[in-house]
Order: C-alpha cells, then sequence, then structure tokens
C-alpha cells in the first residue's frame, strides 16, 4: 500500500494527515492556510508531490442524518478543482467526515486540531478499506 493523505477541507484552513505506507497509521501533520487561494491549492499539490501521496481522501461535511449542506457542496467543488491539478495517477476520493472535529477536540494532542481531525477521518478511511 502506498501513503495516503487526509484532508480536513475548511475555506479558511486545512487538516492534514498523512499514513504510513502500509496504510496503518494516521499522523497528523502541518495545517494548510486558506487552501482554495492559489497559494494553498500549490501547497496541497506540493505535499502530495513531497510525501510520495498516491491517494487523496477529503472530509465530507454530512450532517447528523447524512444530507449534504452547503459546506459539502464547497467541499465537493474543492475536491474536483484538486483533482483535476494532480490528475489521474493520484484518484481524490470523498469520505464522510462526520464527528471527526469532535473527536479531536476530545482526544487532544500536541497537533493542531483540524490535523487531528484529519487523522481521524483518515483512521476511518483505512479502516474501511481493510474491511472491503
Amino acid at each position: 500500500m502506498s501513503r495516503v493523505l487526509a484532508l480536513d477541507y475548511g475555506e479558511a484552513r486545512c487538516g492534514c494527515a498523512l499514513s504510513d505506507p502500509t496504510g496503518t497509521l494516521a499522523t497528523p501533520i502541518e495545517v494548510i492556510e486558506r487552501p482554495s487561494s492559489r497559494r494553498g491549492m500549490q501547497r496541497v499539490v506540493a505535499l502530495v508531490r513531497e510525501r510520495d501521496v498516491a491517494r487523496v481522501v477529503v472530509g465530507l461535511p454530512l450532517s447528523l442524518s447524512g444530507e449534504e449542506g452547503p459546506q459539502a457542496l464547497l467541499t465537493r467543488e474543492w475536491a474536483g478543482r484538486l483533482a483535476a491539478r494532480l490528475g489521474p495517477a493520484v484518484p481524490v476520493e470523498l469520505h464522510d467526515e462526520r464527528l471527526t472535529t469532535k473527536q479531536a477536540a476530545q482526544t487532544g494532542g500536541s497537533a493542531d486540531e483540524d490535523s487531528r481531525a484529519a487523522a481521524h477521518l483518515l483512521e476511518a478511511y483505512l479502516a474501511a478499506g481493510a474491511q472491503a
């Protein structure tokens, strides 16, 4: 398996977490400021290349009932722009991120809360893949 990058997208900040090459561990890494700006998008693309990422997972913010609201639409649009920038060699997937921010707040740690939320997203994604 190759590294997976999880992104907890927000217009102001994007939390990031990276898997180990075996797809077992999820580690929060640096936050990217203003990811929808030209500089922010360039930083995300550079991160994918620098860390030898084979797949990107973007958290899809659904309501507790599973419905998509305005933030989910913005996230889908941004993920589409990222996928176009990365090309077919690095697939971009969306994955349900419900409750990851709450989990990040509860677990604490020294990493930024947005990146801890991305790590919870990545753990859920990796666990789902292991079962499939």
